[in-house]
């Protein structure tokens, strides 16, 4: 399958929302023994929520998924966007002004504080002996 189809079948092929597991009704709704409700309002309830379940997110998705799946695809634009044309520029800036510092930083080093410690071991050396 190419990438512009859509597959009708293995509609969340990375489990994204695998946390809402299936949504059964026994696992939201369950009577502990002893307490009973009449068997026909317990097949009256699952068929029930099974039913509306059903039809409302098919209403939901009918009136509201395209407007969600365009903001939420131009939500996404605007990330890529902003990273190619700001923030990717910008750790650039830092990486170049970072590169000049640590060479700001290197020779201060080199120059001010190497010989002072070069000047030290000198003196400590004649106790390795």
């Amino acid at each position: 399958m190419s990438d512009d189809q859509v597959d009708l079948v293995a509609r969340d092929p990375n489990s994204l929302n695998s946390h809402l597991g299936t949504l059964l009704f026994n696992d939201v709704l369950g009577e502990p023994d002893g307490t009973h409700s009449i068997d026909c309002v317990w097949k009256l309830s699952y068929t029930c929520f099974e039913l509306w379940k059903g039809l409302c997110y098919k209403i939901l998705t009918l009136f509201c998924g395209i407007c969600i799946a365009a903001e939420w695809g131009c939500e996404f634009a605007y990330i890529a966007f902003y990273h190619i044309w700001f923030i990717t520029p910008c750790m650039k800036v830092f990486e170049i002004n970072c590169g000049l510092c640590q060479k700001i930083y290197s020779l201060i080093i080199n120059c001010c504080i190497q010989p002072c410690t070069e000047a030290c071991g000198g003196c400590f050396i004649h106790f390795k002996k």
